[in-house]
């Protein structure tokens, strides 16, 4: 008997949950004002609110950033690991453990916003999270909003013009690559190193060699409450820093 499968099939169909939409917003540098009215606004209207960290039980930086806003918010907060490591088999396997982790949440047809410091295109952990979830489930929508980044944040504590008219700058991850260093330094009139403290004293030695180095600045979490500023990188010399620390090199600064 095949009377009324075509109604059955029908009827499966609308029942069928739209997928929600995965937001990739961007929260700033660290100073809970800095984050934009419309970020706010999807924060209250979203069903789930994502969040980075680097262990289980561990700490997040963004969580931290936004907690005032979802105090009080009948939200799920969803933690998601991304481990601190280069070792790519732990890595893919943590990446696709995520995805996964947000796409249960999206197939109940609920909205997702994972919020990320500073901009989410911009060197951001969301970049690949968006790339992945368009690779695994093209059917996601993926929408970003725009966050202020922690070059502009160190721009306006140091009271430091980033570029005028037609001056060049450069966001450079830090590396250990000394020459491609030493161009980019000569190559710009503003350069802002970031994930900069793990080759600290390189780049200290390399700012002596050419005779710049009374131009460089370094901060650590910017604009947050635990920010720390240095107008003499010597002192930095041999020093562990933070992972959120970025230097700002521009040439004609004291």
């Amino acid at each position: 008997m095949t009377v009324g499968t075509s109604t059955e099939l029908m009827d499966s169909q609308s029942e069928k949950v739209a997928v929600g939409t995965l937001y990739g917003i961007g929260i700033g540098p660290g100073d809970p004002e800095l984050i934009t009215v419309k970020a706010f606004r999807l924060m209250k209207e979203a069903d789930v609110i994502a969040y980075p960290k680097k262990r289980k039980g561990g700490k997040s930086y963004a969580l931290m950033i936004v907690e005032q806003y979802t105090q009080g918010l009948d939200k799920e907060m969803l933690g998601l690991i991304f481990p601190m490591t280069k070792d790519e088999n732990v890595l893919n396997k943590q990446w696709s453990k995520t995805v996964e982790q947000v796409y249960e949440k999206l197939a109940e047809g609920k909205d997702v916003v994972f919020v990320t410091e500073g901009d989410p295109n911009l060197y951001s952990t969301f970049i690949h999270m968006a790339r992945m979830m368009n690779q695994y489930h093209p059917d996601v929508k993926v929408v970003t909003v725009p966050g202020i980044s922690s070059v502009l944040g160190a721009a306006s504590i140091l009271e430091m013009p980033l570029a005028d008219g037609d001056e060049q700058v450069g966001i450079i991850p830090a590396t250990d690559d000394r020459e491609e260093m030493r161009k980019v330094l000569i190559s710009h009139d503003t350069v802002i190193f970031i994930k900069v403290a793990k080759v600290m004293d390189l780049m200290i030695d390399l700012l002596e060699e050419l005779d710049m180095v009374h131009t460089a600045s370094v901060v650590t979490k910017v604009t947050s409450h635990e920010e720390t500023v240095w107008k003499n990188v010597r002192e930095l010399k041999g020093k562990e820093l933070e992972y959120l620390t970025l230097m700002v090199v521009r040439k004609g600064e004291q």
